[in-house]
């Protein structure tokens, strides 16, 4: 009987403690954005960009965890108008995959390499992005850059008249979320 009520002394503390760490665990998501996808090609560079997107996590000590960025793919514009955007969206394939989406289990205050999935035209990858964040308060600063190629994705490369971009691109990110 002793034996008995120990162990559900064990279980209750347990639970308590369990309880107080999900009522303090922090929810913070993306309140200003920042993306430029940067790309060349034989006749001009390019950059496409966006300020719309959502980041959720949640702050576990030291780091946000559950991170998950999605960002529509017709969200990015590029500075050359419609036509350029409307080849980037078919090599996107954004019509039949309309988000790119990066998840990671965490994300640690300071430069850190961060494994997670990064999907892109309805293609997923493993991948390992340099990440650094930077807490002020309870605020974060979360800056990324990847580069790419386009073809791993199953992309392909947009072009005109048989000039075609290159298929490497960089991708620069920058998120504030509190």
């Amino acid at each position: 009987m002793k034996n008995l009520a120990k162990t559900i002394n064990r279980v209750f503390i347990l639970l308590s403690l369990l309880a107080v760490a999900v009522f303090y665990a922090q929810s913070v998501t993306g309140k200003s954005f920042k993306v430029a996808v940067n790309g060349t090609s034989p006749m001009h560079d390019w950059t496409m960009t966006s300020t719309s997107a959502v980041f959720t996590g949640t702050v576990n000590g030291n780091a946000i965890t559950n991170v998950k960025f999605v960002m529509a793919s017709k969200n990015l514009k590029s500075e050359k108008g419609k036509m350029m955007d409307n080849k980037a969206y078919k090599a996107l394939k954004a019509d039949a995959n309309p988000n790119i989406t990066f998840t990671a289990a965490s994300l640690p205050v300071g430069k850190s390499n961060v494994a997670g999935k990064l999907t892109i035209a309805g293609v997923t990858k493993n991948v390992n992005i340099t990440v650094n964040v930077e807490k002020n308060g309870n605020s974060y600063k979360i800056t990324g850059s990847e580069s790419l190629k386009m073809s791993e994705y199953g992309m392909e490369t947009p072009g005109f008249l048989g000039v075609t971009t290159g298929d490497a691109v960089t991708v620069n990110v920058n998120i504030v979320a509190n």
